[in-house]
């Protein structure tokens, strides 16, 4: 398993109520490493270093 980058234990307080599965965490994590790849060739693309959230 990669280092994660979301928090485990954050995500129980946001599932409204149900169970959270073992393999949610690393599936959420591939996602979100994915949107933080693609807000970072976003702003490369518009020659800027620093990432914010219009690149989202």
């Amino acid at each position: 398993m990669a280092d994660l980058v979301v928090v485990r234990s954050k995500i129980k307080e946001h599932a409204q109520g149900c169970n959270v599965s073992g393999d949610f965490a690393e599936e959420l994590n591939k996602e979100v490493v994915g949107l933080i790849r693609k807000a970072a060739d976003r702003a490369k693309a518009n020659n800027r270093k620093t990432v914010s959230g219009r690149d989202l």
